[in-house]
């Protein structure tokens, strides 16, 4: 499931290409005082994920990317955990009725309304990613990879330099990984995905321990023609919980085309 935020600017602005961790931070504040709020110190995976505050470009397609009061930008909070969909929105229900501000790092807005939404997959359907997927590459994978660092690396980012197979398989085991993790029990691994269409490989500065760091993603479309059974159930987990690392960093956001 996934909530539908309208978020309306309350000064002229600039938008925040850092947002990653502010964005994270706004959603564990509506958590406070919750069972979920736990998830902020949880280890692994935390099956939540967020768009960016589109659109990034405003009514005056200015190069800085600036906002001016009154523009409405919008949000989207996705997880498969329907309990924690239900209490983010009702929090954010009673920010709508009060009328009050949230801030988004220096940015400000009032939210003008909350929808919930649940996409759901047709037997063909199409997959773009809204955010970048990021996968990482361990160290011990590199030689049966054909994978050959530049330097001594514990891990890299895919990107498109490296061989296509690592993408595969790693954004598989990982899909699976977090289905397992989530429903707490075995899946037998078979191939998930069909038709691959790579856009680009893209580089975010995000802040983690208060340290800005470079993040490797790239953005893909995925084509299926024929989504039925288990694999249906994992691609439609995968549309709620995240494609790849970091989701709750907001990376791997997912959208359906029909």
């Amino acid at each position: 499931m996934r909530l539908l935020l309208r978020l309306k600017s309350v000064k002229d602005q600039f938008y925040d290409l850092r947002y990653h961790h502010k964005l994270q931070g706004f959603i564990y504040s509506l958590l406070d005082g919750s069972p979920y709020v736990r998830l902020h110190d949880k280890r692994g995976y935390k099956f939540f994920c967020f768009s960016n505050i589109f659109p990034e470009r405003g009514e005056k397609n200015d190069p800085a990317q600036d906002m001016s009061a009154g523009e409405v930008r919008q949000l989207l909070i996705s997880s498969p955990e329907v309990g924690l969909i239900g209490f983010l929105n009702d929090r954010l229900v009673k920010i709508v009725d009060e009328r009050a501000e949230v801030n988004i790092g220096d940015m400000s807005f009032r939210v003008e309304s909350v929808n919930a939404l649940e996409p759901r997959l047709g037997r063909s359907c199409r997959l773009v990613t809204g955010t970048p997927i990021v996968l990482r590459i361990p160290k011990e994978r590199f030689e049966s990879y054909g994978i050959v660092p530049p330097r001594d690396y514990d891990y890299v980012y895919w990107r498109k330099e490296w061989p296509f197979e690592p993408f595969v398989k790693q954004l598989e085991e990982n899909l699976f990984k977090k289905y397992r993790e989530f429903y707490g029990g075995a899946a037998e691994e078979f191939p998930i995905f069909e038709q691959f269409v790579f856009k680009k490989t893209v580089c975010n500065h995000v802040v983690m321990g208060g340290k800005e760091v470079k993040m490797l993603g790239s953005i893909w479309e995925f084509h299926f023609s024929y989504l039925e059974g288990k694999k249906r159930e994992l691609i439609q987990f995968g549309l709620d919980a995240g494609f790849g690392e970091l989701n709750s960093m907001g990376f791997g956001f997912m959208n359906v085309v029909r």
